[in-house]
Order: C-alpha cells, then structure tokens, then sequence
C-alpha cells in the first residue's frame, strides 16, 4: 500500500521548474524528497547546496564511508526511501552488496575494514547518544587523517540523520518503480539496535 505524502508533491513539470528557478540541478527534482521540498524553496535550495557539497563538489571523507554510514542511518531509523536510494548511489560506486549488507549487522560483519567499523561505530554512538563517542571518535582520526575528512563526517552524520527523520516524518514515497529495500527483503526492527 502506498502512502501519501503529509505535504503534496509538486507535479513533475513545476518541480522541475522550481529547481530550475532556485539553482538545483533539475535531476533533484525527479526525487520525491524534492518534489516535496521544493514547496519551500529557499530550504529546498540550501539542503540541495550541501548534498551537491558532501555528494559531488566538496567532499572529502570517502564516499564508500560516505554511503556506508547513510545506509547504517537509514537501517538504524527505519527510513526506507533513504536506504533505497542509498543502496543505488552504493551500488553505483562498485561497493559490494555484501559490504552494504554488513551495515545492519556491521560489529559481527568480516567483510568490513577497521575504518568502516570506526565510522559505523561513530554512526551509531550519533543515533545514541547524540555524539560521537571518544572512544569511536579516536578509531576515526587513525582513518581520517585531515581536519576536513573529520568534520565532513560529522556533518553527513548530522545530514542524513536529519533527512531520515525529514523523509519520515513527511512520509516521502519512493519514486515509481523503485522497489524498496535490500534485494533480500529483510527489514529493520524500528527501535532495536541490530
């Protein structure tokens, strides 16, 4: 069953309209999220400045560390459109399906280095306790050795941990023909920690 979303998507032409106007790149506005969004212009605009920053343009932390703590968020919350489109953008840089598999259960996973742990570990101790823990904190620096690989982690933590909660409190549907979930079907438990 497919829910509606709580605010109207706008239809394809105005948003693509729309993210034309306010500078977005017109493949946003394909997105529902944008779609959606987008009824808010200046907001959709400046979230659409830091995800080309930490996508594309500016970014300095890793994009398989990237990729790996989004999914880890989207897990952990529950927020399907946000593991589903991450689970493509993954897929398209080449990460293994069993890499990104290992994110729901990473501490037991042999497929994932020490940097995704420290990473995944600093995902987690976010979703906790607020913050990156000094422990977690500590196994980071020794993988992330510049002040802007570091401060762009907790940046896309507090980023995708905001869209997750964006996503599903706005009840953003998935785009149209896009099937949810990892290709095993499994889904999380809300609540528990994997």
């Amino acid at each position: 069953m497919r829910v509606e979303p709580r605010v109207p998507m706008l239809d394809l032409p105005d948003a693509r309209d729309a993210a034309r106007r306010h500078g977005l790149p017109e493949a946003f506005a394909e997105l529902s999220v944008f779609r959606i969004l987008l009824r808010h212009p200046t907001v959709a605009q400046r979230l659409g400045d830091l995800l080309q920053t930490l996508l594309f343009t500016g970014n300095a932390l890793d994009p398989r560390l990237r990729e790996l703590l989004i999914l880890r968020i989207g897990w952990r919350t529950g927020a399907v459109y946000e593991w589903t489109q991450h689970w493509r953008v993954a897929r398209g840089l080449d990460i293994p399906e069993a890499d990104l598999l290992a994110v729901r259960r990473w501490r037991e996973a042999a497929e994932l280095s020490e940097a995704d742990r420290a990473v995944l570990q600093a995902t987690d101790d976010t979703l906790d306790k607020g913050a990156i823990g000094d422990e977690a904190w500590a196994a980071c620096c020794r993988h992330l050795r510049s002040d802007q690989e570091r401060i762009e982690l907790v940046i896309a933590l507090g980023n995708w941990t905001m869209f997750s909660q964006l996503l599903r409190s706005l009840q953003a549907p998935l785009e149209d023909g896009v099937a949810a979930w990892p290709p095993d079907g499994e889904v999380p438990f809300v609540g528990a920690q994997p």
